[in-house]
């Protein structure tokens, strides 16, 4: 997360404190108000302070230590989101039409969120050549995020806890409440590169055996640096392996992305994620926008 650093005024105020120990009461009181056009004293009624830059969960797998701050709301969305997967032959298109997130901070490093996608659709392609195409609305995710670390650390970590529960119809979900848990980690590295790393823990719905869960671990490793004042470019490597009896699979992906923020509330970020193996989805691509108010 970057923050917004400002010029020392020492020198303003050792002035000030001079004039108000030489001068007469009521110049120390005129003096004790500042001048805001020169960058003391109190801003005016209509002048908001500079506002921290936005720092999103997106555009990567990653999840950053960020909060939002407190009172504020943060909307992060695709604006489109198209995977594409085969196994056994058969192809599957999903796309999502928006997939937003609405985060909201309660504490200084604490906040709430919300995500669903509002409308979906899975186009399967079957080794016959049918087609069959399912519509609706996705699952609900609702999580919490609680920064661990003071601001004044270097490396800086956080807690992720989420829950889901099964909106999605049978097609476009599994019908299971599922959740977990995520350690973000972040680490300042020369060069200006960020390491990111984000060990999950999982408890999800079986596929073989009905109403069963099983435990499932993801990690990653994301590269991410600046380039120029407001674009960042972003490197990863995942991976997530499933311990269900009947049905233990691995997935491994590479992905890369950019974001390129338009003012300190407002980003726009594309991504595409490889997949590594034939248990990972082959390709997803998207694009999206972030804002805060």
């Amino acid at each position: 997360m970057r923050y917004v650093s400002f010029p020392s005024k020492s020198a303003v105020r050792l002035g000030a404190l001079l004039f108000v120990a030489l001068a007469a009461p009521l110049h120390a009181q005129e003096a004790a108000k500042g001048d805001p056009a020169q960058g003391t004293g109190p801003l005016p009624p209509n002048v908001a302070p500079d506002p921290t830059p936005i720092c999103t969960d997106r555009p990567t797998k990653a999840t950053t230590t960020c909060t939002v701050p407190a009172g504020a709301v943060q909307i992060e969305t695709d604006l489109i989101n198209w995977t594409r997967e085969t196994q056994d032959g058969v192809r599957t298109d999903t796309l999502l039409y928006t997939n937003p997130t609405v985060k909201y901070g309660i504490g200084k490093h604490t906040d709430i969120q919300i995500n669903i996608a509002p409308y979906e659709t899975v186009r399967s392609r079957m080794p016959d050549g049918s087609v069959t195409t399912d519509r609706g609305i996705g699952d609900l995710y609702v999580r919490a995020k609680q920064k661990l670390t003071v601001d004044k650390s270097k490396t800086q970590v956080s807690l992720v806890g989420f829950v889901k529960a099964p909106t999605a119809g049978s097609v476009l979900g599994n019908g299971a409440w599922e959740g977990g848990a995520i350690v973000p980690v972040n680490v300042p590295l020369p060069f200006k590169f960020t390491l990111t790393t984000s060990p999950e823990l999982d408890i999800a719905g079986d596929q073989a055996v009905s109403g069963g869960h099983h435990a499932e671990l993801a990690n990653l490793i994301n590269l991410s640096h600046p380039v120029g004042k407001n674009a960042t470019v972003y490197a990863e490597l995942w991976t997530k392996e499933s311990f269900e009896p009947r049905n233990n699979s691995q997935q491994y992906s590479a992905d890369v992305a950019a974001s390129y923020q338009l003012t300190k509330t407002l980003q726009l970020d594309a991504a595409a994620y490889i997949g590594l193996n034939r248990e990972t989805p082959g390709l997803q691509l998207y694009t999206g926008i972030s804002t805060r108010f």
